[in-house]
């Protein structure tokens, strides 16, 4: 493990601050995840110094880059492990955070955490992108969804969109190789509009993007389509 000072190096890096209660949530998470990790393929990541660069702070940074209402309803879409919303939930304990996993032992191993870490922020939910954004519980309810490296873009899109409520927004965490242009099509289809991309660089992990989709009109009903169809044929 590292020490409070090490942590909050890491964090000043990128001219974030991290508070005592927070090292201590993130620390007690990575031990939860490395342990977990053992019989469960959460990260391929396991030296807590890269855990703390390559997750932790990958995660935070999205509150640099982006400004969160206070009390925003946020969806992590295909979380995994709980990135970057685990993660956005002990940095922003005023945000209404739901996880969405679609392996069943991620996702109990996600809710166990959240109760261990004293998370009352944060609501588990196992189900697929997909399906889940057919319910009314969950469609064009959320102030503010992002998915971390879940999919290429147009893909993502579909698996997200569908969840924004109209005038809030989808951030695409991605690295350097994919292309906005390419999301277009897809953003204008669902009733979004590209608003924005954010190029910068962190420590120890390199060159980042965000892409930032506002919704501007609802969604059609028809979408999302079914999984197979989104991977197979997606909207470019």
């Amino acid at each position: 493990m590292i020490s409070k000072k090490q942590a909050c190096a890491i964090f000043e890096s990128a001219g974030l601050s991290l508070y005592e209660k927070q090292f201590l949530q993130l620390s007690k998470y990575l031990e939860l995840l490395l342990e977990t990790n053992q019989h469960m393929n959460l990260t391929a990541i396991t030296q807590p110094e890269e855990i703390w660069r390559k997750h932790f702070l990958d995660s935070a940074v999205l509150l640099q880059q982006i400004t969160i209402p206070l009390g925003a309803a946020c969806l992590d879409v295909g979380t995994g492990a709980g990135f970057p919303g685990m993660v956005l939930a002990v940095l922003r304990p005023d945000l209404y955070i739901v996880l969405l996993e679609s392996l069943k032992k991620r996702a109990r191993f996600l809710e166990e955490t959240a109760q261990t870490l004293g998370l009352w922020n944060v609501e588990c939910v196992h189900a697929r992108a997909e399906d889940a954004a057919k319910e009314k519980v969950y469609r064009e309810m959320f102030d503010f969804v992002t998915a971390r490296a879940v999919a290429v873009l147009p893909v993502l899109v579909e698996y997200c969109l569908p969840y924004v409520k109209v005038d809030g927004v989808f951030v695409a965490m991605k690295g350097p190789s994919e292309d906005i242009a390419f999301a277009e099509t897809a953003a204008e289809k669902l009733g979004g509009t590209v608003e924005k991309e954010c190029v910068y660089s962190l420590e120890g992990i390199g060159t980042r993007k965000l892409y930032i989709i506002r919704k501007s009109v609802h969604t059609p009903a028809a979408y999302p389509r079914r999984g197979d169809k989104i991977k197979k044929k997606p909207l470019i």
